[in-house]
């Protein structure tokens, strides 16, 4: 199951923004402008656990949606108190059942593991969906991977599909991958090669190496773009010079593919395309 599994910070879903700015102006503006939220927020990400808790935990039990998704977040992390998956799910349930997006996607995620409740996959589909349906790119990738794999819900390619272009049109560059994939074996769309390179081209500006490589491919053979040596070389160059990290698979596919794209290359056309993976960079 490949879903993403990241929790977040508190008080950092569906306030991100002003939070941000609240941290900014308290430079500015005498204290007494901030609210208790952003006072447990400051409060929390200096590390000051124990205050942060005595203004979350009362807003919390009060029904403050954002605090309920903290509470369930500082208890997943353990952060000021022991850590406890089963009284994160209580709170994320809680915030969830308030529609606070952020709570959902983690309570979907728990689920989805078993950690402090008994794992159910059409659960975490459920809350996956609610967060989807407010916008949360991790919830649609996660939505589309089940759908994908039918897991939790029948296998719907189409619906992957659908997911997975939500979150790919927000610049999640996962769901560029995934769709593209689906674009070029026809999975759930039509298939289509232009469509393919399309997204896959934006995944492989933002450094995806996997879509790199893919995108070198499309070049290499003219599907759905020109054939182009040079543009196939270039991106499987732009990969094969990655740092591999733990993905050397990719990394030695990229080297592989790349030898036999300058197997078929004046070098005049090989430097050419140095030359424009060099002065590559990402997005």
């Amino acid at each position: 199951m490949n879903i993403r599994s990241c929790l977040s910070k508190p008080g950092v879903a569906a306030r991100r923004g002003a939070l941000a700015t609240a941290l900014v102006a308290s430079l500015l503006a005498p204290v007494a402008f901030a609210t208790p939220m952003e006072d447990a927020y400051v409060a929390y990400t200096r590390g000051d656990y124990p205050t942060a808790l005595k203004i979350f935990v009362p807003l919390a039990e009060q029904g403050n949606p954002d605090a309920e998704y903290s509470v369930g977040v500082i208890y997943s992390n353990g952060r000021g108190l022991p850590q406890s998956y089963v009284d994160a799910a209580k709170w994320f349930h809680r915030a969830a059942d308030h529609g606070q997006a952020g709570a959902q996607y983690d309570l979907g995620v728990l689920f989805a593991k078993g950690q402090g409740v008994e794992q159910n996959l059409a659960e975490a589909a459920g809350w996956f969906r609610k967060a989807a349906e407010q916008g949360k790119v991790s919830a649609q990738y996660n939505l589309a991977t089940l759908y994908s794999q039918g897991q939790g819900v029948g296998q719907d390619f189409a619906e992957a599909a659908k997911w997975f272009r939500r979150a790919a049109e927000q610049g999640d560059v996962d769901s560029q991958n995934r769709l593209a994939g689906l674009y070029l074996t026809g999975d759930g769309v039509p298939q289509d090669y232009a469509q393919a390179a399309r997204w896959y081209r934006k995944a492989a500006d933002q450094g995806d190496i996997d879509a790199q490589n893919e995108l070198g491919s499309l070049y290499g053979r003219g599907r759905g773009v020109p054939q182009d040596l040079v543009e196939a070389y270039r991106w499987f160059d732009i990969a094969a010079s990655r740092d591999a990290g733990t993905d050397f698979e990719a990394h030695d596919n990229a080297v592989r593919n790349r030898n036999t794209v300058a197997a078929k290359m004046t070098p005049e056309e090989i430097a050419r395309a140095q030359k424009l993976a060099k002065d590559w960079k990402a997005n």
